[in-house]
């Protein structure tokens, strides 16, 4: 079936150059290492405004030294603030180790910043010019979280929380049990969720996660360079099958009490969105059953952990996905801010804690992206969303009340906006297809008042593939797909060419985004455009960023949708007399390698594939991700069949597949592709295969220099 080209979107002609010959080509090392170095955008390291001030600071070297440097928003000049050799001869005063670069510091006040160091807290005084110790850690602290006073430190020894301060290190709970953990992330980092620890505002209490896993199914992670090999086995809870209890307890760091919320039964559902109430005297909870279908949001009494009043609740026939927290309005300690796709398309909804919508303050067919915070008035909000364009990130100040919204940001591309604390200034960091990027000041009715940096082209001497976004229709003949397409350097619409879907197509990613190309896989796209291959991507219904019923379309049959919105885009490109359509590969990792070896074993339109770490039965997922896509096996078991890769491994007859895993992997386990090598075997199937020994869900290091030319030389070899 032809499927009709939409108005192009951006310059068909995307040439990386300032005129200069382009004559270099890209070798293995430049994709795996120069792509994220030596070949990317430069920009300003720890740039950072500092609280309640129009400045900003960064960390600039200056004849082969850190230095660390302080900017202004109304003036050009700058100033430097403390040079690394001078704050390494005030740390050495104090017996601590001096660091080989400036430490990572986080602005506490106009002149004041902190930093860890050799499990030290310490802080610097630009007034003073001095270094002291504020607290301290052990050296085997993990999940390190500083109270809002910026003197407490929360953090994990194994499965156990400490409290510290003033250098007295406290064991909060003593749990022997390695199936038992506390102040980790839980529910495997679903839900938006980064930590397991959670000050209150005031610095009084300690909330944390409490995660029980003792009954869940351990799960055999071989290590093969041990003689013999050893078993270090994880919890891995698989789809269906039973899995942790969450609860979250309350320390109070004066009286060294303890509670824990009584959040109820079953106690297999998901508790999210944690935030304390400003007066610290209530914590809020969404709690989400397992089915991930009805979300309650709960007020708690800290000091008894009992609820005190349900919000509200929201439910939805598919899924319902928290991941935000709630965001109290300044100077309105009873007012806060609710993200929810409750209409659609995620955005932002204020509420009294009282459980009163007091109205929607975001509302069309885009989506909130970001929070960013309020202005000094708090009768306005900054956020990033995509109503320009769903390949585009803008910022927008949006008044509370009125809900009146003004676009602050201008050019087309990707901006990465940094508000400071006064909401009166912010930093726009800015790069586009055509743009590698500027980094500018720009006052609060988005007037630019600095340029502070702007990188040069980086590949501008390399040979570059044209590179064009283009609309397409969906198998549906009515959704909009985005799709990006390099195409070989120096094309010829005369000759034919070979074609590589460069495909990942799950929940929560979107690839297509008119922003400068980096990282392995752009620079991957170059290096194949200069043998001779044009690349294209697209972005599946099922993506992230496009609404609900978009990101919905793939319930409970993961695999379906996807492949025929994929093949529609293999069917625009067979439109071309420049496509050789009997040349069609596939490659992409994790859900990209389970689409790859979908695409591979459920169409006909590709002859060579590679899939990394690719999921082939999502029975053997785990439950929080699976479960929210597919519902259970025992619920949905002819989605689970129609998914489950092992059905088509017949189909690879007359092609070629290499599949690539990480024997360590402990997001898409290992048993996934081995099941699929074993069935291929039973069936005398053909199927090339390379084990990365002892790496996890990605091959890093010099490993990844051979992966890439595995993957290059099986495309050159077979397509």
């Amino acid at each position: 079936m032809k499927i009709k080209s939409f108005i192009l979107l951006l310059s068909i002609a995307v040439i990386y150059s300032s005129g200069f010959a382009q004559e270099k080509t890209f070798t293995t090392e430049d994709v795996v290492f120069g792509s994220y170095y030596s070949l990317a955008p430069t920009h300003l390291k720890q740039l950072n405004w500092i609280p309640n001030s129009d400045a900003y600071s960064y960390v600039k070297n200056f004849e082969g030294s850190d230095v660390l440097v302080k900017g202004f928003a109304t003036s050009p000049k700058e100033e430097n603030i403390v040079s690394l050799e001078s704050l390494s001869e005030k740390m050495k005063a104090l017996n601590v180790k001096a660091p080989t670069h400036f430490p990572k510091i986080t602005w506490i006040a106009k002149d004041k910043f902190q930093f860890f160091r050799d499990s030290l807290l310490l802080e610097y005084s630009t007034a003073k010019g001095e270094v002291s110790i504020v607290n301290k850690t052990f050296k085997s602290a993990e999940n390190i979280q500083l109270a809002p006073d910026k003197k407490q430190i929360a953090f994990t020894i194994k499965n156990n929380l400490y409290h510290s301060k003033d250098g007295k290190i406290i064991a909060v709970t003593n749990d022997n049990n390695p199936g038992i953990v506390n102040g980790h992330t839980v529910h495997r980092v679903e839900f938006g969720i980064n930590k397991g620890i959670f000050w209150s505002p005031k610095s009084n209490y300690i909330a944390f996660y409490r995660k029980d896993e003792t009954m869940v199914t351990d799960y055999p992670i071989v290590d093969l360079t041990t003689r013999p090999a050893t078993c270090k086995p994880i919890k891995y809870p698989m789809a269906g099958m039973t899995s942790q209890q969450v609860t979250l307890g309350i320390y109070d760091v004066h009286s060294g009490k303890k509670v824990f919320l009584k959040t109820g039964t079953p106690k297999d559902h998901y508790l999210t969105c944690v935030t304390w109430e400003p007066t610290e005297k209530f914590i809020y909870v969404a709690i989400l059953n397992r089915d991930q279908n009805d979300l309650h949001l709960i007020k708690y009494d800290v000091k008894n952990g009992n609820p005190v009043d349900t919000l509200f609740e929201e439910t939805d026939e598919k899924y319902v996905h928290p991941e935000h927290p709630l965001t109290f309005v300044p100077g309105h300690p009873n007012e806060f801010l609710w993200r929810s796709q409750r209409d659609g398309w995620d955005h932002l909804y204020l509420y009294n804690t009282n459980g009163k919508l007091l109205k929607q303050v975001t509302k069309g067919n885009w989506v909130v992206l970001d929070l960013l915070g309020f202005d000094k008035s708090g009768e306005n909000i900054f956020i990033t969303s995509t109503k320009e364009s769903p390949i585009e990130r803008h910022l927008y100040k949006v008044n509370l009340k009125s809900g009146a919204m003004t676009k602050l940001t201008k050019g087309h591309g990707v901006h990465r906006p940094m508000v400071n604390s006064e909401g009166n200034y912010f930093i726009d960091r800015f790069n586009s297809m055509t743009v590698p990027g500027i980094t500018a000041v720009f006052d609060s009715r988005g007037n630019e008042t600095k340029i502070i940096h702007k990188s040069e082209n980086p590949i501008k001497d390399y040979k570059l593939g044209k590179t064009k976004i283009i609309k397409i229709k969906a198998a549906d003949g009515k959704t909009d797909l985005y799709m990006r397409i390099v195409y070989p350097v120096n094309f010829d619409s005369t000759k034919k060419y070979p074609v590589i879907d460069y495909v990942y197509g799950g929940p929560g990613v979107q690839l297509i985004l008119n922003s400068w190309p980096v990282g392995r896989y752009a620079f991957w796209f170059q290096e194949m455009a200069q043998k001779g291959y044009l690349v294209f991507t697209v972005d599946n219904r099922g993506s992230a960023n496009r609404g609900l019923k978009f990101e919905q379309a793939t319930f409970r049959h993961l695999g379906t949708i996807e492949v025929k919105d994929q093949l529609a885009a293999v069917n625009y490109l067979k439109q071309f007399q420049y496509v050789d359509t009997t040349r069609m590969g596939v490659f992409g990792w994790s859900f990209g390698g389970f689409m790859t070896t979908s695409l591979m074993t459920r169409t006909n339109a590709f002859k060579v594939g590679v899939g990394g770490g690719a999921v082939i039965d999502w029975r053997y997922y785990e439950v929080m991700y699976t479960e929210r896509y597919m519902d259970t096996p025992q619920k949905n078991p002819e989605g689970y069949k129609e998914s489950s890769l092992l059905n088509y491994v017949e189909n690879l007859r007359g092609k070629k597949l290499l599949l690539v895993h990480g024997t360590s992997d402990p997001t898409v386990v290992w048993q996934h592709t081995l099941l699929f090598a074993k069935k291929a075997a039973d069936l005398d199937v053909p199927l090339d295969y390379f084990p990365y020994v002892g790496h996890h869900h990605g091959v890093v290091g010099r490993d990844a220099i051979h992966l890439y030319n595995k993957i290059t030389n099986y495309f050159l070899d077979n397509l």
